[in-house]
């Protein structure tokens, strides 16, 4: 827990200034994502590397391109992943996600030592979109740069506890994720760990970037 920080609850400029930025996703990109995951009991390690893209017309949409490591770790955690962020977009659901006074509660901790602003959040409902934890944040402008905690809803009945952070960054004026994280606790198959980044080639119809695939090596 950073040194300095003071916590208050009242709705500080801060808070307000998050709540009010509150960026709505790209409206469109194209990312090469790649995906790791590995389980202490079942299976190993395994990498996915998927083009990853998003518009209005078409939702979401993913080919896969490069894949290793268990077959039973791709089954049953990576490829699963991508079907459930496909759906996701089509149920509409990424506003589920988003930090407004509908969905959480704020705490502010003051600053950390590399000057991030440090606000607690406590989810106003159980919701596997929503954690319970921290975001850090610019102080001058409000913009996420991480977050780090516990998903409010555990995701099935065999996952006991999933610890995310989950890194933000902005290219080309847009705000997107570029990296998340996560450790659960599975039933039977213990710890487990995640990691997916992504590396961008267009955003709101900009070229950003020329992705390649990476080592085939986790």
């Amino acid at each position: 827990m950073p040194a300095a920080a003071q916590h208050t609850r009242a709705a500080t400029p801060i808070i307000q200034l998050v709540v009010a930025r509150n960026d709505p996703p790209p409206r469109q990109y194209r990312a090469l994502r790649r995906l790791e995951a590995q389980s202490d009991k079942l299976g190993g390690s395994a990498w996915i590397e998927a083009w990853t893209e998003v518009d209005p017309a078409g939702g979401f949409r993913y080919q896969i391109i490069g894949e290793g490591g268990s077959g039973f770790v791709r089954a049953r955690v990576l490829r699963p992943w991508l079907a459930g962020e496909k759906k996701m977009w089509a149920d509409g659901d990424p506003e589920r996600a988003s930090f407004t006074h509908e969905n959480y509660a704020f705490d502010d901790r003051g600053r950390t030592p590399d000057g991030l602003a440090w606000l607690g959040v406590q989810s106003r409902r159980k919701d596997v979109l929503l954690v319970d934890g921290s975001i850090y944040v610019n102080a001058d402008d409000g913009d996420i740069v991480r977050i780090e905690g516990r998903l409010s809803k555990t995701p099935s009945f065999w996952t006991r506890r999933v610890e995310v952070v989950r890194h933000y960054s902005r290219i080309n004026g847009v705000h997107v994720p570029v990296a998340i994280e996560s450790v659960a606790q599975v039933l039977i198959a213990g710890r487990s760990t995640f990691k997916m980044t992504y590396s961008y080639e267009t955003i709101n119809g900009q070229r950003v970037g020329n992705p390649q695939l990476k080592s085939s090596h986790p």
